[in-house]
């Protein structure tokens, strides 16, 4: 038996690769005024954008159960040597929290360890494709949870808003902030930081703001995985990567359409990278 791997659907992988390298994926709630619905499972990428673009209130997001977690804790504890449950940053979601509480419930049927990431979208993502990679090759529990929190070391993010109108909706941002913001044509650049969202910068124009992601990436050494994230702007995406190919190989690039968790504060246009350096 192999060492099964969890995540949330914060990390934003799509269900073809999750299924591929045998990924649990619990998803987040979004609600649309009294109408709730599980994040890509009742409500996909593209119709979240479309209800986000088209409908008055805001939608709130937030994080799985503690019952959540134990029904795919128990789903797959009798079929595994441990589950490792990797997840959202503790900083800006309770998901990681509910999934302490889950774990406190099953051992010692199942070991389970329970990872903060540090991260969501792509740098999440990347984190839980180290640990399903090396899980798919038969490795053992500590094996995978070591390299783990390695890559969580090795991460760096970086995205480029293309509106301050549902950061302000949202409440993230002030509003008169963000409508002077939107006047004159300002896009903020968000990265991680100790695991918080802080601002890294403001562009006021896109192909700026796509120059400071390919800078970003261009600027560092050993890069062993990149993830370009979207929400509706597959052509941003595609461009990006074409840039990047000699820098890292496009074919070897994985792209990947944003959800709910940062789409209902970034809203559409939004184009984040994030990539694993080091040996």
């Amino acid at each position: 038996m192999a060492v099964k791997v969890i995540t949330d659907s914060t990390a934003d992988l799509s269900p073809e690769l999750a299924q591929e390298l045998g990924i649990g994926v619990v998803p987040i709630y979004v609600r649309f005024g009294n109408d709730v619905y599980r994040d890509g499972v009742d409500l996909g990428s593209d119709d979240f954008f479309e209800k986000l673009t088209t409908t008055a209130a805001h939608p709130a997001t937030s994080q799985p159960t503690p019952a959540d977690f134990s029904g795919i804790y128990s789903k797959h504890s009798k079929n595994t040597d441990g589950i490792i449950s990797i997840h959202i940053s503790s900083k800006i979601s309770g998901t990681y929290n509910s999934a302490l509480l889950a774990k406190a419930m099953f051992e010692p049927a199942c070991p389970i360890e329970v990872v903060d990431s540090m991260f969501n979208s792509g740098g999440l993502a990347l984190v839980v494709l180290a640990a399903a990679r090396l899980a798919r090759r038969g490795k053992s529990l500590p094996e995978v949870l070591e390299e783990t929190h390695k890559a969580i070391r090795q991460i760096e993010m970086l995205g480029m808003f293309d509106t301050m109108k549902y950061l302000a909706r949202s409440g993230r941002v002030n509003r008169a902030i963000a409508a002077t913001g939107n006047i004159l044509n300002v896009k903020p650049l968000l990265t991680f930081r100790d695991g918080e969202i802080v601002r890294a910068g403001m562009v006021r124009a896109v192909s700026r703001g796509m120059d400071e992601l390919y800078n970003f990436v261009s600027s560092r050494e050993n890069i062993r995985e990149l993830v370009i994230v979207h929400s509706t702007a597959p052509e941003r995406a595609d461009a990006l990567r074409t840039r990047l190919g000699p820098i890292f190989p496009a074919k070897k690039t994985i792209v990947l359409k944003m959800g709910a968790a940062l789409g209902a504060n970034g809203g559409p246009g939004v184009i984040l990278v994030a990539l694993r350096a080091g040996e």
